[in-house]
């Protein structure tokens, strides 16, 4: 259940809208499975697959955006269209022009596509209203891009904003590493990556090993800067934080596993109780990484975003 990446945005905390508002708005925008001619389709999809868009629990929502593609490899149509042209100059006398080769590629994928595997992404949201967060589930830039293009399809006038805060987590990373510690309930874990500004780009990796103060000064007074750095908030969650305050590989420790409630009786209890773990474990690090990095800028107050 748990979120593995986060991209995360603001809107006004807290946010009046509803779960049957918000279900209103996705709903002509729902997950329909792709035609026979569809190289792709995407839309809203039920995250507990009951027909319901919006998940809802104590002011927490979640949403799954779907997105369906069809597997036709070019090599493919490119072989079969060439066949096809052999034939068709056999028949004719000549070999096909331009604008036939053009005709017969579109046909011969117009027919090869209902034959084609299709493959589905589910991509999950979470909207805490209370607290003013939207958090996409995507470690790819492009994905979390589809899916806020389609919130600010559905949703007319989305006050949705980038979070900005007062110091650059590249700053910070850096200064981080250089002291040896991190303020507040954050530790540094064994993986990080430094890499030079200049010309170049060298870039050294650490993964999995003690990363050793001596060494890592040396890498910084060169000229690199951490650009990606292994973190533990309160030794409850691990992640990653990155240039872009993407923060990837998140993984819940054994003191949260632990919390889990054992008293859930199928699995619905289990979903609610899990949602409630995890977003209410989220929300508490998130406001303290924002809080080490300077707190939000002020003016930065969420914005409708133009579709």
């Amino acid at each position: 259940m748990w979120f593995k990446n986060l991209q995360i945005h603001r809107l006004p905390a807290p946010w009046s809208v509803t779960s049957e508002q918000l279900e209103q708005w996705l709903a002509p925008h729902a997950f329909e499975p792709g035609g026979s001619v569809a190289m792709q389709s995407q839309g809203w999809a039920s995250p507990r697959d009951n027909g319901e868009l919006v998940y809802a629990r104590n002011r927490q929502m979640l949403l799954t955006f779907r997105a369906e593609k069809k597997l036709l490899p070019a090599s493919v149509i490119n072989q079969v269209t060439k066949a096809r042209a052999q034939e068709l100059e056999e028949q004719q006398g000549f070999k096909p022009g331009r604008k036939q080769m053009r005709e017969l590629k579109e046909q011969v994928t117009d027919e090869l596509l209902p034959r084609a595997f299709s493959i589905r992404r589910d991509t999950r949201v979470w909207i805490d209203t209370a607290n003013g967060w939207l958090v996409i589930d995507a470690a790819s830039q492009a994905v979390a891009d589809d899916v806020r293009s389609l919130l600010i399809k559905s949703v007319d006038q989305l006050p949705l904003a980038n979070v900005s805060v007062a110091q650059s987590p590249v700053a910070a990373m850096t200064n981080w590493l250089l002291g040896g510690e991190v303020p507040g309930n954050f530790t540094i874990d064994q993986d990080a990556e430094l890499r030079a500004s200049g010309d170049g780009n060298a870039t050294v990796r650490y993964v999995g090993q003690t990363l050793d103060d001596a060494e890592v000064r040396r890498h910084i007074e060169a000229g690199k800067q951490c650009v990606r750095l292994a973190l533990t908030w309160a030794d409850r969650i691990s992640f990653v934080l990155t240039p872009s305050l993407t923060i990837k590989r998140v993984a819940p420790l054994d003191v949260i596993k632990e919390a889990e409630d054992p008293t859930a009786q199928n699995d619905d209890e289990r979903f609610d109780a899990d949602v409630a773990l995890m977003t209410g474990e989220l929300d508490r690090l998130l406001a303290e990484l924002l809080d080490v990095l300077g707190g939000e800028q002020q003016g930065a107050a969420p914005q409708a975003l133009a579709a």
